[in-house]
């Protein structure tokens, strides 16, 4: 019974992949069409949520969202979430209707074909660079004056699996505070269950999101950074533990 298990995990980690690669190929001149200027990011994100819902469904994953408050059309917002899983990109890209801009590490850039569309859509941001990190605040600023949101998972990685929630970066809250846009908090409740790191685990079933009231950030200055930064994270903590 066992091995029967085995196969399902590494078949369904085949299959993800499978289904991650297909649209890129598939929509591969409209999507390379809608990078070639900045202006037409809205365009892209359109596309990018449909990927992301293609995938979801074709993994038998279904999504759950409870709102405490919805986020309103053509504002700006910094959306942050708890990272366990390969999947928690595609479940923002298919809860959240705002167009937002990703910040991420450099490395996912060398994935074949999805690494093409990262470098060009998406803010890198190399960690041990402090140069790198700067550079990240002032792409973030032009992307948000131009009307975007941006997302950034503040555990600056995935925590090992026995680690509930990581320690947030303040890059985030920083951001936040400088271009007085509110934070939005959302708890992604079961990815790790569904696909974690952790290549023998996983399957189909629920994907439960809640999104939080947001934290405003009008009043506050950059000194008021690990205040932000410790509150959204008590948030997600305590959603989690429930």
């Amino acid at each position: 019974m066992k091995i029967f298990k085995y196969i399902f995990w590494v078949l369904y980690r085949v299959w993800f992949y499978i289904l991650v690669i297909i649209p890129i190929i598939i929509l591969f001149p409209i999507l390379f069409v809608s990078i070639l200027k900045e202006a037409w990011y809205p365009y892209f994100f359109r596309l990018a949520r449909f990927w992301a819902r293609f995938i979801l469904i074709g993994m038998g994953f279904k999504v759950k969202v409870e709102a405490h408050q919805i986020p309103e059309k053509d504002k700006s917002y910094m959306f942050i979430a708890n990272h366990t899983s390969m999947a928690d990109v595609m479940l923002m890209l298919a809860v959240i209707k705002n167009p937002f801009v990703f910040v991420g590490k450099k490395e996912l850039g060398k994935i074949p074909l999805f690494g093409f569309f990262y470098k060009r859509t998406c803010i890198l941001v190399d960690r041990s660079s402090a140069k790198s990190r700067q550079a990240v605040f002032l792409r973030a600023q032009k992307r948000l004056k131009s009307g975007l949101s941006i997302c950034i998972f503040p555990e600056g990685g995935v925590p090992e699996e026995h680690i509930e929630l990581d320690t947030f970066k303040d890059g985030a809250f920083r951001l936040a505070i400088n271009h007085h846009i509110p934070v939005v908090p959302l708890v992604f409740l079961d990815n790790k269950k569904r696909f974690s790191y952790t290549f023998f685990s996983g399957g189909p079933g629920k994907m439960r999101v809640k999104i939080h009231k947001f934290l405003e950030t009008e009043n506050l200055t950059v000194n008021d950074t690990k205040i932000l930064n410790s509150k959204a994270r008590m948030i997600i903590l305590n959603q989690l533990k429930v």
